[in-house]
């Protein structure tokens, strides 16, 4: 009951004229993020994040949601009308969604997607909206090992679900350390890692940071690999959606399960890519049609689509009550809560309600308003992906530039973003994800802090992590996550071995 009068103050504060026009604009801008391959959500909202910079934290937040969940109904229209995911997320819609539309059925599979987005999109929201006071009240109780706790089972989270070799995990959480850690010590003020450049004593920052490694990053990318486009007609029939949309509870069982699948990769670091897979991968075990998947079946269409939206979404509720993302979109918006003078976290709860029920109201409204805008706009856009590229580049870039030169007026952020740019060009063709590194930025003090907090209180004893239940469960739930991956491949091995032996 608290939660849900909690919730219709939170209408009171989305429902304003301005926060109205924050989410169509947000939306909007999303969108046209989601359709251009070499953007998508982490990259907008990086970009969007420096021009928030002066407006209150709800209408910013309100604003970089917005976006967020346009970018995400974005990359279905790519995925559907051109084969090209503008979202890593989307990959996998286009395995159903681009044959159904080549078929001659554009308007049921993007129905079909915006459906089944909506859908996962007001899973991943109800949670939040019962879940985040409860976890935020848990969270009250914590001290500096129970935080520390909670940072360790993030980054054990990566390497034990991230779906990538842990070794490359690791590395990116290492390199995300030891950006985090230049600057000045909070602990003990001395200033290290800055190479002798003064500009360095204020630290790495974190928008320089997601703007080389996602915009100009992605940029190198796309400039390195030629899109062609091959598009299909891009006409939406409101008949057909209605028909679509009214046909939709028959996927219902496929429904309920791929957002189970996305909130819980929401929640934790597995993301919406991870999530958008697992579910496709088991839709096509589990379905009857399994044979038709790859051909323009439609619970291919819903799969992926429901679990993507509904990670996206979820991936809020631990950067909002614990102070973890859980996504590296998430991520950019954690640091944007710490320029606007906000500590994502428990407290949070307590001292900005306004701000934190603001937010979930506006997930509600954000995404009726996402399904709507993006079918009135879907012909619009899918024009744009006739731009020349060239073109579309330097706009790209000219953002970035201004938008890292006017966190502190300094040459040096521009030169860094650069760096970074190639930084996440390497990333990305060596295959190793961004996400650590993004949270290991982002918290990476924040853990450091925590755990030398915890050793001044012990006296250097690392036996105040198991001297309460709470954070020995925390601790060593973390080192299983961490030991997964071996533990998967000594389970395989000896599969294999029972196989050989007749």
């Amino acid at each position: 009951m608290e939660n849900l009068e909690a919730l219709m103050h939170g209408f009171g504060i989305a429902l304003s004229g301005n926060h109205i026009f924050l989410m169509l604009i947000g939306v909007l801008l999303g969108i046209l993020v989601g359709v251009l391959p070499g953007l998508g959500a982490p990259n907008g909202v990086s970009l969007l994040l420096p021009l928030t910079f002066g407006m209150q934290p709800v209408s910013a937040i309100i604003l970089l949601s917005s976006m967020y969940w346009g970018a995400l109904f974005g990359g279905s229209v790519t995925s559907i009308l051109f084969n090209i995911p503008g979202e890593p997320s989307s990959v996998a819609t286009t395995f159903d969604g681009y044959p159904m539309a080549r078929d001659g059925r554009p308007t049921t599979a993007l129905a079909t997607a915006f459906g089944s987005a909506a859908f996962g999109a007001l899973a991943g929201v109800v949670l939040i909206t019962l879940s985040a006071s409860w976890v935020a009240q848990v969270a009250l109780a914590f001290g500096p090992p129970e935080y520390f706790a909670v940072y360790f089972l993030a980054f054990a989270s990566f390497v034990g679900m991230g779906g990538t070799p842990p070794i490359k995990t690791l590395v990116s959480l290492a390199i995300g350390f030891a950006l985090a850690a230049v600057g000045i010590d909070t602990v003990s003020g001395s200033v290290r890692l800055t190479m002798g450049i003064d500009e360095m004593v204020k630290g790495v920052s974190f928008v320089v940071a997601v703007m080389g490694l996602f915009g100009i990053g992605e940029l190198l990318i796309a400039v390195e690999e030629e899109f062609h486009v091959k598009a299909i007609s891009s006409k939406v029939e409101w008949r057909e959606v209605f028909r679509t949309l009214a046909g939709l509870p028959r996927y219902g069982w496929a429904l309920l399960r791929s957002a189970a699948i996305g909130c819980w990769m929401g929640i934790t670091p597995g993301g919406p890519t991870a999530a958008s897979f697992m579910s496709y991968g088991i839709a096509k075990r589990l379905s009857p049609q399994h044979a038709n998947f790859g051909k323009g079946e439609p619970e291919g269409i819903v799969a992926p689509e429901a679990a993507d939206h509904a990670a996206g979404t979820s991936a809020l509720l631990p950067m909002l009550s614990l102070g973890i993302p859980g996504s590296a979109t998430a991520a950019v918006m954690m640091g944007g809560l710490m320029i606007w003078g906000l500590n994502p976290g428990p407290m949070l709860f307590v001292e900005q309600k306004d701000f934190v029920w603001g937010l979930i109201a506006s997930m509600y409204l954000g995404n009726v308003v996402a399904v709507v805008l993006v079918l009135l706009t879907v012909p619009i856009f899918a024009a744009l992906m006739r731009v020349p590229f060239f073109i579309i580049a330097p706009v790209i870039v000219i953002i970035c530039t201004v938008g890292a030169y006017s966190v502190s007026n300094s040459y040096l952020d521009v030169m860094l973003m650069m760096g970074f740019g190639v930084l996440g060009y390497l990333f990305k063709k060596l295959h190793y994800p961004l996400a650590p590194l993004v949270l290991a930025i982002v918290i990476g003090d924040k853990a450091e802090d925590a755990f030398r907090q915890s050793m001044l209180m012990s006296r250097g004893s690392l036996g105040i992590f198991f001297a309460k239940p709470l954070v020995t469960t925390l601790i060593l739930l973390g080192a299983a996550l961490l030991l997964m991956p071996v533990i998967w491949r000594t389970i395989g091995r000896m599969m294999q071995r029972s196989e050989v032996k007749p």
